[in-house]
């Protein structure tokens, strides 16, 4: 055999290698191949391809594995088992940088899945090499490194905190300040992984500069971006006070605020969550934000967005109102009963409109000037339904009835009490009956007016158990009126007077 012939022969064996793992990357792209290419094998014929002397076999058998195991943990768990970790983790510190991406890609598809093949892609090595790839020149090293990092940090704290120790945060903060958008935003998604955890991890991210970085990029005009920007600083914020207040001291208000009518709609709910989670801390940090103009900013989200969009904006407006009289008012001012007024009757999954409802109570708990201003907004008898149909969830029935009685506890405006009188279910109704209780005795226009629109009729019909907390209220409202009046609007008192008619006759 010549030697030209022997050349021929091993240059055709490369172009099959190559031709073979192009045909497999190229195949499992398409989920309908995946089985098959299961089935015949393919995971036992690529690995020795990752030592294969031609870099581009090497880094195509690479691609053709990461898109395996992306596609299922069943398959991510057969890398694992083919003993192929350790050798991609080898070659990260020792391979090109095209080489580098596709072995960073073939342990973030594996980690993905679960906190188990997460600490698999650790037990064998893999964090130190990641971390070494951050300081890589090449930013798509550095992009491939970071989105394997935040695949493993994403699933728990213990995970995340591994990933701490291996030095990563301070590299992903440097990586933040890189030119391209692309790494960017995947150093971003990383810090807000780890941050997410607990107070301890997200103070980790703290110290290392994040915030300030983080919050110069918030008027970015790349939406990716901008959504973990938001997001990171949410997972921050949302662990302490002080955690919240050095986001805040970012001075990211009012500016963000204008996020809140981007046209991406996972950029304006990350912003709304940011809010929120800032808001429900303290009534100072509130104040800061209803002085920057939030309220009156989040009452127009609520206004504009639907579904699990309008959700933290609805839960902003019920954190703020929560905390003093002043704020509460400060969302009512803003016209934020309205909008959740509307949400109460727009929205239908359940878990928001428990948050709606919790909102509302929220507002009307404080005084019965709130009180009157939520219930003046026809909200009473929404509650009502909610809390008494019985194919909703226990917590919107819940949250529903505690909204129903804050609210009830604290107003005095009997005309959009008296509805309920004939509504409401007999645990509600006697706290309706109870501010009846306390307004009638002194109130004369009240009284008339509750004599003609049958009011007094219906508390006549209410069946009571003697002694109790409601026997006393109907007794307390039947002493506000003369006892023949009383005696008038009692049930049977029509027919006790026609007899008495009967019997006048027959003595006659």
């Amino acid at each position: 055999m010549s030697q030209r012939h022997t050349l021929q022969v091993f240059e055709q064996y490369q172009k099959a290698r190559l031709t073979f793992v192009q045909s497999v990357a190229d195949l499992a792209t398409r989920p309908q191949n995946i089985e098959t290419l299961q089935n015949a094998g393919v995971m036992a014929l690529l690995r020795p391809l990752l030592l294969d002397v031609v870099p581009s076999v090497q880094q195509t058998a690479a691609l053709a594995l990461g898109r395996l195991a992306n596609y299922s943990d069943h398959l991510a768990e057969s890398v694992v088992r083919g003993d192929i970790l350790p050798q991609l983790v080898y070659s990260l510190a020792e391979q090109n940088r095209f080489y580098k991406k596709a072995a960073a890609f073939v342990l973030r598809a594996v980690a993905k899945h679960s906190p188990q093949l997460a600490q698999s892609v650790i037990d064998c090595g893999a964090l130190d090499a990641l971390v070494v790839c951050l300081e890589e020149f090449d930013p798509s090293v550095k992009e491939a490194a970071t989105w394997a990092l935040g695949y493993i940090a994403r699933h728990n704290a213990e995970l995340s905190q591994h990933v701490v120790d291996a030095g990563s945060v301070p590299l992903l903060v440097l990586c933040l300040q890189e030119p391209e958008i692309a790494l960017k935003r995947v150093a971003a998604s990383a810090l807000s992984d780890i941050a997410k955890h607990s107070p301890e991890l997200a103070q980790t991210v703290v110290d290392a500069g994040a915030i300030a970085h983080l919050a110069q990029m918030i008027l970015n005009p790349d939406a990716q971006l901008k959504r973990q920007i938001f997001s990171a600083l949410s997972q921050i914020a949302k662990h302490s006070v002080d955690l919240a207040e050095m986001v805040v001291e970012a001075e990211i208000f009012p500016a963000a605020f204008a996020c809140l009518n981007d046209s991406d709609e996972y950029v304006k709910k990350n912003c709304a969550t940011l809010i929120r989670e800032i808001v429900k801390h303290t009534p100072e940090l509130a104040q800061m934000i209803v002085n920057a103009g939030g309220v009156a900013a989040v009452v127009d989200y609520v206004a504009s967005t639907r579904g699990n969009v309008r959700l933290p904006g609805i839960m902003m407006l019920g954190y703020t109102a929560a905390h003093t009289e002043s704020l509460a008012m400060a969302v009512i001012v803003s016209k934020g009963i309205n909008q959740l007024s509307v949400a109460l009757n727009e929205e239908t999954e359940d878990h928001i409109l428990a948050a709606t409802a919790w909102a509302l109570g929220q507002i009307g708990r404080h005084t019965p000037e709130h009180a009157k201003a939520v219930a003046v907004a026809n909200v009473l008898p929404k509650l009502l339904q909610l809390y008494m149909r019985t194919d909703l969830s226990e917590d919107l029935q819940t949250k529903s009835k505690k909204a129903l009685k804050n609210i009830l506890q604290k107003c005095n405006y009997l005309p959009v009490l008296e509805p309920l009188l004939h509504e409401a279910s007999p645990n509600i109704l006697k706290h309706v009956v109870a501010q009846f209780s306390k307004v009638l005795p002194h109130d004369p226009k009240a009284r008339r007016l509750f004599v003609t629109s049958g009011g007094l009729k219906k508390i006549q019909e209410i069946k009571t158990e003697e002694g109790s907390p409601l026997a006393e209220y109907i007794n307390t409202i039947n002493s506000c009126f003369p006892e023949e009046v009383v005696k008038y609007y009692s049930p049977g008192y029509a027919d006790e007077l026609l007899e008495r008619v009967e019997n006048h006759g027959h003595r006659a």
